[in-house]
């Protein structure tokens, strides 16, 4: 079975922008794709797992949001870097969902596509709804990024603390990952 690391978007991999749809406002953090890299090259998968409530509120399409992906992926392209899915839920929090986070079902889908063993993988966010969807599959750690809205979770739950690791952002996460994978 193959390990995988499990990846937020907004907030994690890239600047959170309220209601991201287009291809032009992607800002990646600096030293994302290269801890990517260096995740991939260690044998894991990798995998978005993302909530974009947008869709299902109308502020944008489903189309746009494949748009944004397709540009992150070629960014990430350029530096040898492929991700395997991109699992995206875009159903507004009021309406019903089968992979909204903190739902784990995206992380089971990848488990049963993919030989993913959830044990000897990670979740990697900026909110506490990233950091159980990881609990509620049961993956071997959750790691909280100061990054995007992180900062304000780590210092307001203490219970995060506790159960998460905590992290300034995803290359310092990368380290943390290979170092105690």
């Amino acid at each position: 079975m193959k390990r995988a690391v499990f990846l937020d978007r907004d907030g994690t991999l890239i600047e959170d922008k309220d209601y991201l749809h287009r291809p032009e406002d992607v800002v990646i953090f600096p030293g994302v794709v290269e801890a990517l890299k260096r995740l991939q090259d260690a044998g894991f998968l990798l995998f978005i797992v993302t909530n974009q409530s947008g869709i299902g509120r109308g502020y944008f399409t489903m189309e746009d949001c494949e748009h944004v992906h397709r540009h992150l992926e070629q960014k990430l392209g350029k530096a040898a870097v492929r991700l395997t899915k991109i699992y995206i839920a875009p159903e507004a929090p009021d309406r019903p969902s089968r992979g909204r986070k903190p739902s784990p079902k995206f992380l089971f889908d990848a488990r049963d596509e993919f030989g993913v063993d959830l044990q000897r993988s990670y979740m990697v966010g900026d909110k506490l709804i990233d950091l159980e969807c990881g609990w509620n599959a049961k993956t071997r750690n959750s790691l909280l990024v100061r990054t995007g809205y992180g900062a304000k979770f780590a210092k307001s739950d203490s219970e995060i603390g506790k159960r998460a690791v905590i992290v300034d952002d995803l290359p310092a996460a990368a380290d943390w990952i290979l170092r105690n994978a």
